[in-house]
This record gives C-alpha cells, structure tokens and sequence, in this order.
C-alpha cells in the first residue's frame, strides 16, 4: 500500500513536473513574504545558511550525478527524484527574501531596474525550456550568495558602503572557486566546469558590479520607513512633533506635499529610517529643484547620522529656509550615492499670511 502511494505521488510529479515546480517555488516565495525577520534576526541568518548550504549540496551532486559519477543508493533514490521541488522551493524563498529586502531598502525609482531583473531570472527559471540547463540554477545560486553576503557584511560591520560591497564580492568569488575546485577533483574536465560553472557565476558578479556602479544595488539594511514634507518640527519629550496643514482626506500624501509657502515659512522634511542594532552610518538628504529650463538641478546636500537598535527606526530632519516656487524633491542617499527613498513635493506661493492659519499636528 506504501508502495503504491509513492508510486502514484512520483507518476503524479512526473506527469505535472512544470506546475510542481512552480508550485513549490511559489510556495518558497509566499512563506517569507508573510514570515519575512529583521534583516539582523539570528534565526533568519541561520536559516538562509541552511537553505545556502542545501541548495549548493543539491546541485554538487547533481555535477557529479549528471556526469556518471554519483550512484544514489536505492533507499535514498525517491527521495533524490524529488531533489528539484526542494530546488525550487529553497530557490523561491531565498529570492523571496532578498527581493523584498532590496525593495524594503531602496526607492522604487532607483531598484525596479533591479528587481525587474531578478523577477525575470526567477521567471526564467519556472520555463520548462530553460530547466535542461543547469548553468540558469547556477547564476540563481550565485545571485542568492551574493545577496546573503551583501547582508550580513553590512550588519556586522555596521555600515554600508564600498568596503561591505568589495567583501560581499569577494567572498562570493571565493566560494566560486572553491566549489570549482572542489568539482575538479571528482570532475576532471577543466574547460567544462568553466563553462558551467565558473562562466554563469562570473557573469552574475559582473552584472552586479555594473548595477553597483549605475546604483542599482540597494542599500541593504538601510529603508526608510517614512519621510514627509512639513511645516514646522519640534522635539518634545523625545517625541517629534510634526505640523502640517494637509486635510485628512489626502491620505495618499506624506505631509504638505503640496507646501502652501506664506512669507517667511521654512521647509521641514522629517524621514525615518530602520538600521539594524550597533548600526552606525550617516545618509544624505539630497534637495533638488526643477528648474524650469535647465531641469533638476541640486541644491543641498545635509548629512544626517543614523545609528541602529531603535525598533521603530532613527529619526532626523533637515531644514530649507531659502527656495524657490515650483516642483521640488527630496532624495536619502547613502555616502556612497545610493539612493534608499525619494519625496516630490511642490512649493505653492501665498503672497500674504493667514491669520486664521490652523495646523494639524502628528507626533513621531
């Protein structure tokens, strides 16, 4: 009876491979986006060391299996036919928890180039047609590494930057030629390794050397959980005290996005952003105005600190007093020109003060 249970369960897989497939690579991607931690929790970092480790064993072995050098003995041999819903299930949710992650740490403006392209990997791994080939399972792996890497160095250093990125970088490469030279004792077919192993990772890492560049990898463990344009801020009692004129039916706005300047008014923005504990690092608040002929044209850089172990996120502001009429942003950037989050707010002339000006007021 066991017997034939397994047999029509291993039947059913092998006459609905595809749609398992997606199905459990779906069901690893669904699991962390309702279960996502603290980028910092020591349960999360353990548990993507162990899917790490289970997906790079999974396809060691399929190097060595696909090669005639791998006899899988009869007792374990079902369960290794099963070996590619694991594949995709560990692949799903690691990719899960490092889209999300990226998207958490970035503006949506400077990351969907990105995450577009991750999406796209992750697509192209679900066609039946790009399954035959190996070296697609092996740039996921690589981008899954790379992302683990560019993590944890920035938490354990406790801040972001170049130095976290050149570690990440080179941790990964070194765990490239590891498992190449691990594969070359067993598999003594240099050129093909090269091309199946090395050639898919290297290209990875060279993508991500140029999205680094264009800034395109997000700052990782940086976010911005909510930035605002106001009227006044005042510190009381450890609390921030925001004062704004928006109706509560524009919901949609973060403050006075529409910014109704009256004489002699200043420009408050107000951002606060998560970092993970013994975090230590400053980001930019970037002002930009678009002038009417010449575009978006800088006006100030202010530097604000940002220190970690505050669960609700490190809070700051920045104060503009000389400005302009017209469309105006706000960008937070690391110091290496990442950017984290991005405000547009506009600034509306009132030619004379309101006696009758009221204000609503929000504490943060």
């Amino acid at each position: 009876m066991v017997n034939s249970w397994k047999e029509r369960l291993t039947a059913y897989y092998e006459k609905h491979e595809l749609k398992a497939d997606i199905g459990f690579f779906l069901g690893g991607f669904l699991v962390d986006v309702f279960t996502l931690a603290d980028i910092d929790d020591p349960f999360s970092i353990a548990q993507q060391v162990i899917y790490l480790t289970l997906v790079g064993a999974i396809l060691h072995y399929d190097f060595l299996q696909a090669r005639g050098l791998l006899k899988i003995p009869e007792r374990w041999s079902r369960a290794w036919n099963f070996r590619h819903l694991a594949l995709h299930f560990l692949l799903g949710s690691l990719l899960s928890i490092y889209s999300l992650f990226f998207l958490k740490s970035s503006s949506f403006f400077s990351s969907i180039g990105f995450v577009l392209i991750l999406m796209g990997l992750m697509i192209a791994n679900e066609m039946k047609s790009m399954q035959k080939h190996a070296d697609i399972k092996i740039g996921l792996y690589v981008i899954c590494v790379f992302s683990f890497f560019s993590m944890l160095f920035p938490v354990l250093l406790g801040f972001v930057g170049r130095l976290p990125f050149t570690l990440s970088v080179a941790t990964t490469l070194l765990m490239i030629y590891g498992a190449y030279r691990l594969l070359l004792r067993r598999i003594h077919d240099a050129p093909s390794l090269r091309r199946h192993l090395v050639a898919p990772g290297g290209a990875v890492m060279g993508l991500f050397l140029l999205f680094y560049l264009i800034g395109w990898i997000p700052p990782v463990p940086l976010s911005v959980q909510n930035m605002g344009i106001y009227h006044h801020i005042e510190k009381i009692d450890g609390n921030y005290v925001l004062s704004h004129e928006k109706p509560s039916w524009k919901f949609w706005q973060n403050g006075d996005q529409d910014f109704y300047a009256e004489p002699g008014d200043k420009i408050y923005f107000f951002a606060r952003i998560f970092s993970p504990g013994r975090f230590d690092d400053s980001v930019i608040l970037h002002w930009s105005y678009k002038d009417p002929r010449a575009g978006w044209k800088s006006t100030d850089r202010v530097a604000m600190r940002v220190t970690g172990g505050r669960r609700n996120g490190y809070r700051g502001f920045s104060v503009k007093q000389n400005y302009a009429p017209g469309s105006w942003r706000v960008s937070v950037e690391t110091t290496d020109a990442r950017e984290i989050g991005r405000l547009y707010f506009n600034v509306i002339p009132v030619p004379e003060a309101d006696p009758q000006r009221r204000f609503e007021e929000s504490i943060q």
